[in-house]
């Protein structure tokens, strides 16, 4: 294992934040797989599998059974891992402009393409190395403006080359879930398979940029752009955010299981040698634009009828509001029918608050995809 510290721009006189990459492998196959732990930073529970995952990286690492190269950045905002305000941590938001950590990465698409047009041939590896090469030079080209921006462009300098991206995040309350491109759906049924996913989710465009976006959807975008011409692998990186159930959800015991399911979809894919478990069977996949977010219709207490996990059947109670100010008590009941994967650790709603999302089969909804 090699170890790598990375420097940030110091926002202010006297400060300066690191990174810590971890690599392991030989790098002597050219693949490459790359793992980042809580982009949020008040997600704790992905840390935890990180410092599981490393342990076994390390024991892999040393008995030769990666021929290319992991990297896993074990904890991935030190920005947002400072931001604590009166004993509530601030993780998820940059406090200095208010943006989400995980939105406005670069997209790259419309500047790759008149960057490798003329480099592109009929042998798609080749094709796949120029992109590559090109990706690295418009990041390096990339000036950040704040810390922030600098901590973006570090994390997808580091993933832009990989096959394999997963980002490692959790949500409020929640059953362990995953978001991916439409086009890698059957790609990653197997890791939601082997961690026990109760919501595999797909999107073409979710909106606003995530941090797996920006390194995996540039490979079918020019693969439909070229289409034709010149042999590009839509599937030349595949990512998907992976979410670790709730955000109090911290034990060793969830960290070993999580921590041995991403070992066993790592040897499924082909980056560490050895057979792989038997699959278990995964759950359906379902589009993002079907995923129902029940939001508050008033003001009020918050009693849930239904937890993470549940199935909702549409027109089906999920949750009752309560207006401890007059008494009005407001039912919210579910449009679709599906999976409960996720809701919110909070009692009290503002009217349009978020409160729950349920995983329904049918696409619905278009637009930005995603919470705040």
């Amino acid at each position: 294992m090699r170890t790598q510290i990375h420097e940030l721009p110091g926002a202010s006189a006297g400060t300066t934040r690191r990174l810590r990459s971890l690599h392991f492998g030989r790098g002597a196959s050219g693949r490459k797989a790359y793992l980042q732990a809580s982009l949020h930073a008040d997600e704790v529970p992905p840390m935890l599998v990180a410092q599981a995952l490393s342990e076994r990286l390390q024991l892999l690492d040393a008995a030769g059974a990666i021929d290319g190269e992991i990297v896993l950045v074990p904890m991935a905002n030190p920005i947002g891992l400072a931001q604590d305000l009166q004993g509530a941590a601030c993780g998820r938001f940059d406090l200095a402009t208010g943006t989400n950590f995980n939105r406005h990465f670069k997209h790259l698409t419309a500047a790759l393409v008149p960057i490798i047009e003329p480099q592109l041939g009929d042998d798609a590896e080749a094709n796949a190395r120029v992109i590559r090469t090109a990706c690295a030079g418009l990041l390096e080209a990339w000036q950040p403006a704040s810390e922030t921006e600098a901590l973006k462009r570090l994390l997808q300098r580091l993933a832009m080359d990989a096959e394999l991206v997963l980002d490692l995040h959790c949500d409020n309350q929640a059953v362990l879930h995953l978001y991916t491109g439409t086009p890698q759906v059957a790609a990653f049924a197997p890791l939601a398979g082997y961690l026990g996913a109760q919501a595999l989710l797909f999107a073409d465009v979710s909106g606003d940029e995530p941090f797996d976006e920006s390194v995996s959807r540039i490979w079918w975008e020019l693969a439909a752009h070229f289409q034709g011409r010149f042999p590009i692998d839509p599937l030349g990186c595949l990512a998907a955010t992976v979410e670790l159930r709730g955000e109090t959800e911290v034990s060793h015991d969830l960290a070993e299981h999580d921590a041995d399911a991403l070992v066993a979809f790592l040897q499924h894919a082909g980056h560490v040698a050895g057979t792989p478990p038997a699959l278990p069977r995964p759950c359906a996949a379902t589009p993002l634009e079907g995923v129902e977010p029940v939001t508050a219709t008033s003001q009020g207490i918050v009693v849930f009828s239904k937890a993470p996990g549940d199935w909702v059947d549409a027109g089906e109670l999920v949750a009752e509001l309560i207006d401890p100010l007059t008494d009005a008590r407001t039912p919210l009941h579910a449009q679709v029918s599906g999976r409960c994967f996720a809701r919110s650790a909070r009692r009290y709603a503002t009217r349009g608050m978020r409160l729950m999302k349920i995983a329904g089969p049918t696409a619905f909804r278009s637009g930005k995809l995603l919470s705040l």
